[in-house]
């Protein structure tokens, strides 16, 4: 190596949060990222490990079962190797709602490491307590309430999946306002304005990826300038993300059951993406929720998972 070149720094992501949040399946995607993984290595052994390791990637599994955790001596630890800069350090806090949490305790049958003799909700809360202040500085906070593993595994890919500047991948997803907003999105925008293929009676039980249903909305005088002006907002915003250094980008749209006019959309705008070159995936969120396509389906404002990088 040439004495003109500087060496990069080691890249460290520490992965934290609520117990049953995900870490294990979040450090098996940094491996399939070309990660290194460590999980549960003791905080005291945290500087030695850091200072003594040179090929590639790691990434520390750090949670309440670790030996000497402690939140506070954590952030202490993080503090001191990022004056290091030989280092380059990143804290992602994986979180999920309490309620289900629990559901993911009662189905695995494992216990929580807090329990003891208390019910696991309470188990729960106390852990919540200990690590807030984890939360509050960790550099990429993301909600597992209703993310799939491949969806936190894409997550993670867009954030830490290969060296150098990547290209900004596009995720797009439908979803139904009775449902809630998804947490994760960077945008949303509404298309309840839009003709509702929901009262024809043909068209009730199809979806938006149906081509009756796309001739229907296509139809709409209000669609075609929608698009276009929609469009023209992304267009120089796009590369503006990138230049900031912004892996991926959520883009939500919205309609009442999530079922047609929002899928449509997101297909039509999938199509100018790649028309442009742009990596982008789809999500329908909700297609399979609607009470159309499933007469038993409740309208509760219910959790989804979330991103949020610092």
């Amino acid at each position: 190596m040439s004495k003109m070149q500087k060496k990069m720094p080691l890249k460290i992501v520490i992965v934290t949060g609520m117990s049953g949040a995900g870490k294990s399946l979040a450090l098996h995607a940094l491996e399939d990222a070309g990660f290194e993984t460590v999980d549960n290595l003791p905080l005291a052994l945290l500087g030695s490990f850091a200072a003594g390791h040179d090929h590639g990637p790691v990434a520390i599994g750090v949670d309440v079962r670790t030996r000497d955790f402690d939140g506070p001596g954590l952030m202490m630890r993080i503090s001191a190797l990022r004056r290091e800069d030989s280092l380059s350090i990143d804290l992602v806090f994986l979180d999920s709602d309490t309620e289900v949490l629990q559901q993911r305790y009662t189905e695995s049958r494992r216990p929580h490491p807090l329990a003891d003799d208390l019910p696991v909700a309470v188990a729960i809360e106390t852990e919540r307590r200990l690590i807030s202040s984890l939360r509050e500085q960790a550099d990429l906070v993301i909600d597992t309430s209703r993310l799939a593993p491949a969806d936190l595994k894409r997550i993670l890919m867009g954030q830490f999946g290969g060296p150098g500047k990547r290209p900004l991948r596009i995720f797009l997803t439908s979803f139904g306002y009775r449902y809630g907003l998804p947490r994760d999105a960077d945008l949303v925008f509404d298309v309840r304005f839009l003709k509702n293929p929901h009262y024809v009676p043909e068209l009730k039980p199809k979806t938006g990826l149906d081509r009756d249903v796309g001739a229907y909305i296509e139809e709409d005088p209000a669609l075609a300038p929608f698009l276009s002006r929609l469009t023209a907002l992304l267009e120089p915003l796009l590369p503006l993300y990138e230049t900031e250094g912004k892996s991926y980008l959520t883009i939500a749209i919205g309609c009442t059951g999530g079922q047609h006019r929002s899928v449509y959309t997101v297909e039509r705008l999938k199509t100018w993406l790649t028309d442009r070159g742009v990596i982008s995936e789809t999500r329908h969120r909700d297609i399979h929720t609607s009470p159309a396509t499933n007469p038993g389906a409740t309208a509760p404002v219910t959790p989804t998972g979330s991103v949020t990088a610092r």
